[in-house]
């Protein structure tokens, strides 16, 4: 009788664990604060707060421009098409309209980089850690774009 209690406790706990593992392993979502990095050079660029908007997409603000030696960030997006024009970067929605298709991945979004006023379509996808958030702006199609990684800041 005691071996079958101990025998039952070590399965208990051990779907406990194994429940433990399983919610860590995934993140709920993409919403929370983020730190881009260049994809050119590596340096940290901005941190931008991604937000559930109340039609179930994802936008992203810049909450903070990252100081860099030898970079002098622009304050107004001024070679930004309508609606940036002329806005303030810090606060600027960057990332807007994406959607989550499954546990990890969203599509259908636009990306504006306020350096060059060029807007992209965005996907993205989470890693199974929800640390890293795998960002892909494309003109057109996919496969022509660029990636960035961004680090989920804690």
């Amino acid at each position: 009788m005691l071996k079958g209690f101990l025998m039952m406790g070590k399965i208990f706990i051990g779907a406990l664990l194994l429940l433990g593992i399983n919610t860590a392993t995934f993140a709920a979502d993409i919403t929370g604060l983020w730190q881009t990095i260049d994809d050119k050079t590596g340096a940290p660029k901005a941190q931008v707060e991604i937000r559930k908007e109340a039609n179930g997409s994802y936008a992203g603000k810049i909450v903070k421009v990252t100081p860099r030696p030898g970079y002098t960030p622009k304050e107004i997006c001024d070679n930004c098409p309508a609606p940036y024009t002329n806005k303030p970067i810090l606060g600027l929605d960057i990332a807007t309209g994406l959607k989550k298709t499954d546990e990890l991945n969203y599509t259908g979004g636009k990306i504006l980089d306020p350096n060059t006023g060029k807007v992209y379509g965005l996907k993205a996808k989470l890693s199974t850690t929800g640390k890293r958030l795998h960002m892909r702006g494309y003109l057109g199609i996919s496969a022509l774009g660029r990636n960035q990684i961004w680090l989920r800041v804690e």
